[in-house]
């Protein structure tokens, strides 16, 4: 059986030359080293994230509301200064280059692409003139996007059927996957993913991480994800990382953090005695040991 994942030392980050994959070591397209993020040059919201993504995998960002997920994800987009929010301290690279004070238009020519929670559609446009504003960057030409717009709808068929209604009209599993396509018309290598789940019935959510699953394996995208439903997310991800209070508490393989009994407690409701109260398991919570 693996070795159980460890806390992190936020102090002294660890330094990974890339992170275990079923064929061995991957080189890291992502690297987040101990950033600290300020809003509105007063309240500290991170506090020494580090964490990377391998080229080809699927990482996860787990946590409660407030834990810090999405404020990371916005960090390595740039997104940060249209909600008054500042890298402070620590560096983001990607591809050995630092990306800190690049434009997120210049982030997504790279290959670099945040999907927002909410599912945020241009509600007045169709579904494939939403689509199509993802190549907007693109200068390859009309038949290599007819291409991609092609594959898109090979992943998502509900879309193809609905391509000309009005997104605002479309249900809300059908915005997410607008959303998605809509990336991924950029012709992305990483995509940062925000709260896929949100919202969404059981069976919505178990279609839309399979087509994650193959768009990874299948078109080579990595996604860095982040995501409250800690037992998907953790079946679909190769590796994880749990954030709380702005900081990374935990990381590890996904599969030694399904069985590890800190994260079947405070995350997935379980114990050594079965199931407990959602109650019981937040009143354990503020005992918790990699907080002390």
């Amino acid at each position: 059986m693996s070795s159980p994942a460890v806390a992190s030392n936020q102090s002294d980050p660890p330094v990974r030359a890339g992170q275990e994959g079923s064929t061995g070591t991957l080189a890291n397209l992502l690297e987040v080293n101990n950033i600290e993020v300020i809003y509105n040059h007063v309240i500290l919201v991170l506090k020494g994230i580090s964490l990377s993504l391998p080229e080809g995998g699927i990482t996860t960002l787990l946590g409660g509301n407030g834990a810090g997920k999405t404020t990371t994800l916005k960090a390595v987009s740039n997104l940060l200064h249209s909600e008054r929010g500042e890298v402070t301290k620590g560096s983001i690279s990607y591809r050995g280059e630092s990306i800190t004070h690049l434009n997120p238009s210049e982030l997504v020519r790279r290959g670099v692409i945040q999907v927002m929670e909410g599912r945020r559609c241009f509600e007045h446009l169709t579904v494939e003139e939403n689509l199509l504003i993802g190549a907007y960057t693109r200068r390859d030409g009309r038949r290599a996007v007819q291409t991609d717009l092609d594959m898109v709808y090979h992943y998502f068929p509900r879309l193809k059927d609905r391509r000309r209604s009005q997104a605002g009209y479309i249900s809300g599993g059908e915005q997410q996957m607008c959303a998605l396509g809509r990336a991924l018309m950029s012709k992305p290598e990483t995509v940062l993913l925000d709260e896929p789940s949100m919202g969404l019935a059981p069976q919505l959510v178990e279609e839309i991480f399979c087509i994650v699953r193959d768009l990874n394996e299948k078109e080579g995208v990595s996604f860095l994800l982040a995501e409250q439903n800690t037992n998907v997310a953790l079946r679909f991800a190769g590796y994880g990382y749990i954030l709380e209070n702005g900081r990374v508490v935990m990381d590890g393989p996904a599969a030694d953090l399904r069985e590890n009994p800190d994260v079947k407690e405070f995350y997935l409701g379980m114990s050594e005695q079965g199931r407990r109260s959602y109650r019981d398991v937040r009143s354990y919570r503020r005992r918790k040991r990699w907080l002390s």
